[in-house]
C-alpha cells in the first residue's frame, strides 16, 4: 500500500522548508534536513508537497500516521446519519388521526430524524388540494417547537409534500442521548451480572402480552 506522505529518501526535492518545535525553522538542502532527522532518531516527512519549496517536519512517522487515523475515526464518529421518516395524510384526515401522527412526528424529531410528510390525493380528491395545503401547514405549526420547515407544501403529481428538519437544539440532544446509550448498556449488563439468582422473577411474571402501536393509523 502506497504511503500517503513521502518520507526520508523518497523526498526528491533539492531543498525543503522545515517547520516544527524541534528544529530551527527555515529552508535547508534535503540531505541536511534528512541528517537532522536521523540525529534525533526521527523521520523527515513531507507534509505539504505543493509548496515551494515543499514543507517538511521532523517527526516519528509511525506515531504521526496513528494520530492521523485517530482523527479520521473521530470525525466519522461525529458524523450523524440523516434518517428520513415519512408520514402520510389523506385530504380528509380527521382530528384524531392528525393528533396521532403529530405524536409520531414528535418522537421522530426527538430522535434527530427529518420528516417527509405528504397528502395523497386519490381520484377526484385532487380538487381539494387547498385543503391538503392547509393540513400540512397545520402539521408544521403543531411541530414548530421541535422542527423547522425545509420545504413548504408543494404539489408533485398526486402528492403534496412538506419537509421538516429537527432544530439544532433537538439534534444536539438526540446526539447526546445516542452517545450515552453504550455507557448505559454496559452499566445494565454489569448490574445484571451482579444480581444474585434469588432476585430473579418467575417466568409467569413476564407473560403479559405487549402490543406495539401501529406505525401509521388507517385513514
Amino acid at each position: 500500500m502506497e504511503e500517503p506522505f513521502k518520507i526520508n529518501h523518497k523526498i526528491l526535492a533539492r531543498e525543503v522548508r522545515l517547520v516544527g518545535d524541534n528544529v530551527e525553522q527555515g529552508v535547508y538542502p534535503t540531505d541536511q534536513a534528512r541528517k537532522m532527522a536521523q540525529d534525533q532518531n526521527l523521520d523527515l516527512v513531507e507534509i505539504s508537497p505543493t509548496a515551494t519549496p515543499p514543507v517538511c517536519r521532523v517527526i516519528d512517522y509511525s506515531k504521526f500516521k496513528y494520530e492521523q487515523k485517530k482523527k479520521t475515526r473521530e470525525l466519522k464518529a461525529k458524523q450523524t446519519k440523516v434518517v428520513l421518516k415519512e408520514i402520510r395524510f389523506g385530504p380528509n384526515t380527521d382530528e384524531h388521526d392528525f393528533d396521532f401522527k403529530v405524536k409520531h412526528a414528535q418522537e421522530f424529531l426527538r430522535e434527530g430524524a427529518k420528516i417527509k410528510s405528504y397528502v395523497h390525493f386519490v381520484g377526484r380528491s385532487i380538487v381539494f388540494k387547498e385543503r391538503g395545503e392547509i393540513l400540512l401547514l397545520k402539521f408544521a405549526q403543531a411541530l414548530e417547537d421541535l422542527a423547522k420547515v425545509e420545504q413548504l407544501p408543494k404539489l408533485e403529481g398526486k402528492r403534496m409534500f412538506l419537509y421538516l428538519a429537527p432544530k439544532a437544539a433537538v439534534v444536539a440532544k438526540a446526539a447526546a442521548a445516542a452517545a450515552a446509550k453504550p455507557a448505559a448498556s454496559d452499566k445494565d449488563k454489569g448490574d445484571k451480572k451482579a444480581k444474585p439468582a434469588a432476585d430473579a422473577k418467575p417466568a409467569e411474571a413476564t407473560a403479559d402480552a405487549v402490543v406495539a402501536a401501529p406505525a401509521e393509523a388507517p385513514e
